[in-house]
């Protein structure tokens, strides 16, 4: 059985080899009440900066755990393609599925933007809290996928700001039903890469043409029509088997 992956940040706690800590509230919660660890059973520690600590716990106490760790591994699994997720708000918890599976997908970037069509508002405080907790999401999949680096997790943008803000990438795309561009007949690209994905209801008209002025290349998936939650993660994918490290060798 693989040892369980706990986050933690650097700012909660300062990891080094040989170094006897006790884990921050929530891993320690979630090892002792969740998993039931006891001392003796191994873990891996992370802090999204790269590489990994083996460790092993010393003694569990109600919520308070105790490791040694071991020596740093330097161990990633990330693309070596920068890939941005712009995607339009989904209603119910189809965002946070679509943000779990980015995550495990390779995206280093996820920026959650508001459209005409998008089914749910958020702003101010709201958006606040929605964004800790898709920045939490991000962290748990990190866990178990095996990434030692966190993706960004933008705050909510309007559609407009984040075209402007995608200008960096050397390759934008936009999913379009009927777009006569697939991405297998693309050139690999020679830098980041942005893909932008509409809501349920996809992109309005005038967002369509302002994500093509911006630069941004209409991009189509075949024939069928895919839900919101299933188009973008099937063009991560394909971006990954055609361009990342879904190649292999």
């Amino acid at each position: 059985m693989t040892d369980p992956r706990f986050f933690c940040s650097p700012e909660a706690l300062s990891l080094s080899p040989g170094a006897s800590v006790d884990l921050p509230e929530g891993p320690a919660r979630h090892a002792a009440r969740v998993l039931r660890l006891q001392a003796g059973d191994g873990l891996i520690l992370f802090n999204g900066r790269g590489g990994e600590y083996g460790a092993c716990i010393e003694a569990v106490a109600k919520d308070r755990v105790r490791v040694r760790l071991g020596e740093h591994q330097p161990r990633e699994c990330e693309s070596p393609l920068a890939l941005t997720l712009i995607q339009a708000l989904q209603g119910g918890d189809k965002m946070d599925f679509t943000l779990q599976k980015a995550v495990e997908l390779g995206v280093s970037r996820f920026q959650p933007v508001s459209s005409r069509r998008s089914v749910v508002r958020l702003d101010g405080e709201r958006a606040a809290k929605r964004l800790e907790h898709w920045r939490g999401v991000a962290v748990s999949a990190c866990e178990q996928c095996g990434r030692n680096r966190l993706p960004e997790v933008a705050p909510l943008l309007p559609l407009e700001r984040a075209l402007g803000q995608a200008e960096s990438a050397s390759r934008r795309l936009v999913l379009l039903p009927g777009a006569a561009v697939s991405l297998a007949a693309m050139a690999p690209p020679d830098g980041p890469v942005s893909l932008l994905v509409g809501a349920e209801g996809g992109l309005a008209p005038e967002e369509a043409e302002a994500a093509v002025a911006a630069g941004f290349t209409p991009v189509s998936l075949g024939p069928r029509v895919l839900r919101t939650e299933t188009a973008g993660l099937a063009a991560l994918a394909a971006i990954q088997a055609l361009w990342g490290d879904f190649r292999g060798g």
